[in-house]
């Protein structure tokens, strides 16, 4: 997601082995990028970081509409300042959102930015948002990277109050984690602001802009592990106190009062767990801790994982439950129904004498028996002669004349389901990369004997064993307009492939991501040579998903490959 008022950092630790970042400066077609200078001689910002402090320069002036390589269509500004924008777009070859920084060719940053990039994209951890795409044409430096519509920031959950020690404790857990394995790259964030940490709908928090908006803003440190630590720190401060850790307000939080300077989260509100308010101060303390404990700071991502590791688990809250409404006795339940209420003064009512039940006296016993001996009579009497005119119909030849009427309404037979037309089909990439898209058309060509293959992957049975592959493949159908699907038929390339078909909603325009496809057509389980289904009831949809998920063996000791011959969608 692009972002609308910060801006993600990265700046490569040069310690230990050769950083992504250097690897992507090999791999750059204009030579390696220039040097920023970390003398922390330059002015900084209010949250420590040194600043490039170049003349305004003059932005891309480009509008909606406009597409990069006949491919992203941008389709809106979100940020624009310091020479370069932001946008929301459109990439039309896979029918996805995406975001698009965008800087002028000759920008002084533009080469950093191309660097920063390419060495993001190395990194492949689904922790980060990940970039997609790094390019330069006509005059043009632009970075493309992954959109998540269904993620919230953390400035917009703090905005709603501080978080509980539960959802505090994942936010430290999970943010230290990814950072230091980002800093084991060579990979730094330098700006790890409330904007910049993401949480999707299933808890997972994902940070964004990792090297490239360093970049962007000509943003470096002389200690950027420290200034990465201290950031996590500020981010949990925040979420235990809905407070700031500065005397600055930022972010949409206020800071803390002038000339108190930095005091504990458990002293700035009550309640607050006291083993993150100690840890917020071990991250936040730049010489020597300062909580209560005194323990020893964490200056590296790290050592505040470690810390986190070692803390008793947090459990989440136990669930309440409204208790339900007091169970209210009706009047007829008490025995009052018919009786006006008693109270003082009333006038008792008379005893009515029950009149005893009909038929319970001598003759009314008899009268009962008497019927039932009749009914039974009848019907045995009936039941021989159906029997008698059953057979003398079947001896005599005759045949049954009677003409049942059409059904009509629910009852009315189906008829036969038959293949739609199939407008389109493309390879699904949730990562991003893909495996044969030259091949997809061999899936609907009608032709079973060409198929779309999967590579050879070794030692790979099951795609989420690969980061890149996490949510599978397979292929999407694009019917052309929203249809009424009735079943499927689908010939596979080879058997023991653990697949299922999902479908979009119908009000969805261009489905991307595994969450997109919300309708079940068939359940997820291995298949033979063939999977057909045929629906109890039609699906309204116009996207259908393939999705493999596990290959088979291609037959050789570690080799792993699967593919889809043919598809049919019928309606």
């Amino acid at each position: 997601m692009a972002e609308r008022s910060t801006a993600a950092v990265d700046v490569a630790d040069n310690s230990g082995d050769e950083p992504l970042a250097a690897k992507a400066d090999e791999a750059t077609t204009d030579g390696t990028a220039e040097a920023q200078d970390t003398t922390g001689t330059k002015p900084q910002n209010t949250d420590g970081e040194h600043i490039n402090t170049e003349a305004t320069l003059p932005t891309p002036d480009l509008h909606s509409g406009h597409k990069l390589a006949r491919r992203y269509r941008l389709e809106e500004c979100v940020t624009r300042l310091d020479g370069f924008s932001s946008w929301r777009a459109v990439d039309e070859k896979l029918r996805r959102a995406v975001g698009v920084h965008l800087l002028p060719a000759d920008h002084p940053r533009a080469r950093s930015v191309l660097a920063a990039a390419r060495a993001s994209a190395l990194l492949g951890d689904p922790r980060f948002v990940q970039v997609l795409d790094a390019v330069e044409e006509d005059d043009l430096v632009y970075v493309v990277h992954e959109w998540l519509p269904d993620a919230t920031e953390l400035t917009s959950l703090l905005a709603a109050g501080p978080m509980d020690a539960h959802d505090a404790y994942q936010l430290v857990s999970q943010v230290s984690q990814a950072m230091a394995a980002a800093h084991r790259e060579g990979l730094a964030h330098l700006r790890l602001t409330p904007g910049a940490v993401l949480r999707s709908s299933t808890g997972q928090y994902r940070i964004r802009g990792l090297a490239v908006n360093a970049a962007l803003r000509g943003i470096t440190s002389d200690g950027p592990q420290r200034a990465d630590t201290e950031a996590i720190g500020a981010l949990l401060y925040a979420a235990l106190t809905q407070r700031w850790p500065y005397e600055t307000d930022a972010y949409g939080l206020s800071g803390l009062p002038k000339g108190v300077g930095l005091i504990a989260p458990d002293q700035v509100r009550a309640g607050v767990h006291r083993g993150l308010s100690e840890l917020a101060m071990r991250a936040l303390a730049n010489d020597g801790a300062t909580a209560s404990r005194q323990e020893q700071p964490c200056t590296t991502p790290d050592e505040l994982a470690k810390a986190v590791a070692a803390m008793p688990r947090i459990r989440p809250p136990e669930p309440t439950f409204t208790a339900p409404p007091e169970y209210q006795r009706t009047t007829y339940q008490r025995g009052t129904y018919g009786r006006p209420p008693a109270g003082p003064g009333a006038t008792p009512q008379p005893v009515i004498a029950v009149p005893p039940a009909p038929l319970q006296s001598r003759t009314g016993k008899v009268l009962k028996w008497a019927v039932s001996a009749l009914l039974i009579a009848a019907l045995g009497l009936g039941s021989w002669q159906l029997a008698e005119t059953l057979l003398h119909g079947k001896d005599s030849g005759t045949e049954d004349t009677t003409q049942t009427t059409p059904e009509s309404g629910d009852n009315k037979p189906r008829p036969a389901a038959k293949p739609l037309r199939i407008a389109d089909a493309t390879e699904f990439m949730p990562s991003g990369t893909g495996i044969s898209e030259k091949d997809v058309p061999k899936a609907i060509d009608g032709n079973p004997d060409s198929a779309w293959v999967t590579k050879r992957y070794l030692g790979y049975a099951n795609f989420g064993n690969l980061a890149p592959r996490r949510d599978g493949s397979g292929i999407v159908i694009d019917l052309g307009s929203v249809q009424d699907v009735a079943g499927i038929k689908i010939e596979m390339y080879r058997s023991g492939q653990k697949a299922e078909v999902l479908a979009a909603e119908a009000s969805a325009s261009a489905p991307s991501s595994l969450s997109d496809f919300s309708q079940r057509l068939t359940k997820l389980e291995t298949v033979g040579s063939d999977l057909k289904k045929t629906l109890d009831k039609p699906v309204r949809t116009r996207y259908v998903l393939v999705h493999l998920t596990e290959l088979p063996s291609d037959g050789t000791a570690d080799g792993y490959r699967g593919g889809i011959s043919e598809i049919s969608v019928l309606g």
